[in-house]
């Protein structure tokens, strides 16, 4: 119901009604266009246009050129304090992860790659690609590179399961720490598919590197998380 003579705004009123239509539905579900909502309380589609746009950016709803305006599924949020692995991640919020490996190879590291991990140009890493999902759904794409000469005897079936549980529990090795960077992008075409996301649509770009406990770096990872489907939260103490 909306009360146009009252002291909260109309476009405000529309987003708390919207938020209760959404409560009876499923994620992916379409919500009605800005034109019935207008006729409906009869309101303008400005004010419509303004109460859809600030739900899509609380990740309420989300767009679909061309389609409509849709229920978001609900993002999995990431603490930003203390280092885990996607699979941990993912069971410690009650959803099941899966990796699919895309690619898998031992390569000679080039330039780039061995001045990010301090190594030798020319030292054998691991390139992994994998594409990383919680209950099925697509929720990033990872590059991998590992040098061969500490993570020993990688396999594809290994990085199936959780990377770090091998590292601690196989080869024994403990590890420290991480430093890792992030900053918005937009999707490109080449990852549209691999993340059932369309061209344009906002994703985090990720750079990690992380350290094993004497200091060497172990892993460098590149990834591309769906903006749709991840957000990063940080717990700031004075």
């Amino acid at each position: 119901m909306i009360i146009k003579d009252s002291h909260i705004p109309i476009y405000f009123q529309l987003e708390m009604e919207i938020k209760e239509i959404v409560k009876g539905l499923n994620p992916g579900d379409p919500i009605s266009s800005e034109r019935e909502f207008s006729e409906k309380y009869d309101i303008s589609r400005m004010t419509v246009r303004q109460a859809i746009n600030n739900l899509v950016n609380e990740g309420i709803l989300v767009r679909k050129r061309g389609k409509g305006t849709f229920v978001a599924e609900q993002k999995v949020e990431q603490p930003l304090s203390g280092l885990t692995s996607f699979s941990e991640d993912m069971r410690s919020r009650g959803l099941k992860p899966l990796t699919k490996i895309l690619s898998f190879q031992q390569i000679s590291s080039d330039k780039n790659i061995a001045a990010k991990l301090k190594i030798t140009e020319g030292v054998p890493v691991y390139e992994v690609s994998r594409l990383r999902l919680a209950d099925e759904s697509p929720m990033a794409l990872e590059i991998s590179y590992l040098p061969a000469n500490i993570i020993t005897d990688l396999t594809e079936n290994t990085v199936h399961a959780s990377l770090y549980e091998y590292i601690e529990n196989e080869l024994n090795l403990k590890i420290s720490h991480a430093t890792q960077t992030l900053e918005s992008s937009l999707a490109q075409k080449s990852e549209c598919s691999i993340l059932q996301i369309e061209e344009g649509d906002p994703v985090l770009l990720i750079e990690r590197f992380s350290y094993l406990q004497n200091g060497e770096a172990f892993e460098y990872v590149k990834s591309i998380y769906r903006g749709d489907r991840y957000k990063f939260v940080i717990d700031m103490k004075r």
